[in-house]
């Protein structure tokens, strides 16, 4: 796979080519512009960028009112801090009112690295998956998050985008159609199917590689919309493989897997496993030590494809 640029830097450009089609676009930011790549839109629209300090509440509430005067503001922070710290101001300033407030959260997942776990947003994608009216986005690499920030500019409501500080392979093309809240499949497989989100996509294109060389085909969806699913392509997922695995950068509790699992229990239950995150907190290190010490690896995603494989073989008889 070729290397890549951060997500954030795809945020960074879309947001710059917003400044230039979008008049009503702002930009606010937490005293961390230049880590959020908000720092290129103001330097380009000085009169449109507002810094409100470490003052991540006062962010969202002076978003909210950016919003309830006609513009489109996006309010930048490490993820971590824009989400956690403000829950309160995004459920009533933002949600309750359904604001046109779009919520750019950077260093998401375990790619802060030597910051550390307090700066190591692993539960976010659950609080803002739980917010009524809330659309959650987590592209896979700078190309997806550029189009992810000029689809969100456009899409009425609240948005969050999460977005990582760590280069990730390049694995879609400018050509390559996005559509909020439709999923993408990235690899054709009648086995198992991952359902991945963010840098996990490209670990679960290398997993699937690995599993074609044993005769298991692995189909890969780019599940880049946790917030609403599709449905549709997840429920085909499931009839047509007949065992999921999701793989997130994030808790298994309450993201990605969560919703994935709450879709087909109702709808087609079949066997499932979770890779990310186990109840517990981030910790400091190299980002790339890190995804290995907690599991996150394309081998990862084989082993537990090849357990719910046998999962589905029992159920078979």
């Amino acid at each position: 796979m070729m290397a890549g640029k951060p997500t954030r830097d795809g945020f960074g450009e879309g947001l710059l080519a917003l400044g230039k089609t979008h008049p009503c676009v702002v930009a606010l930011s937490g005293d961390l512009e230049d880590s959020a790549r908000a720092i290129w839109f103001k330097q380009q629209y000085p009169d449109r960028f507002f810094s409100v300090g470490i003052a991540e509440q006062d962010l969202i509430g002076t978003a909210a009112g950016l919003a309830l005067a006609g513009k489109i503001p996006f309010a930048c922070s490490f993820s971590q801090f824009v989400t956690g710290k403000t829950l309160e101001q995004l459920r009533m300033a933002v949600c309750y009112q359904q604001l046109n407030v779009k919520i750019a959260g950077s260093h998401g997942g375990l790619s802060v690295g030597a910051d550390g776990a307090t700066a190591e947003a692993l539960e976010e994608l659950a609080h803002m998956r739980a917010l009524p009216h809330m659309t959650v986005l987590v592209p896979c690499d700078a190309v997806e998050a550029k189009k992810a920030t000029l689809a969100s500019a456009d899409h009425p409501g609240p948005v969050f985008l999460r977005l990582g500080r760590a280069p990730v392979p390049a694995i879609t093309k400018e050509a390559d159609r996005y559509r909020i809240g439709e999923a993408v499949v990235m690899r054709p497989g009648h086995d198992v199917a991952f359902v991945a989100c963010g840098v996990m996509v490209a670990h679960a294109l290398q997993a699937a590689e690995q599993l074609a060389k044993e005769g298991i085909e692995a189909r890969v969806i780019n599940l880049h919309t946790i917030k609403p699913l599709d449905q549709a392509t997840l429920l085909a997922a499931a009839k047509e493989t007949g065992a999921l695995v999701t793989a997130e950068e994030h808790t298994i509790l309450g993201g990605l897997g969560g919703a994935v699992a709450e879709l087909l229990v109702q709808a087609h239950p079949v066997p499932m496993r979770f890779v990310g995150v186990l109840d517990r907190f981030g910790t400091s290190g190299d980002p790339a030590e890190l995804m290995k010490a907690f599991h996150l690896m394309p081998e990862d995603l084989v082993k537990a494809a090849k357990d719910v494989l046998r999962l589905k073989q029992s159920a078979l008889g």
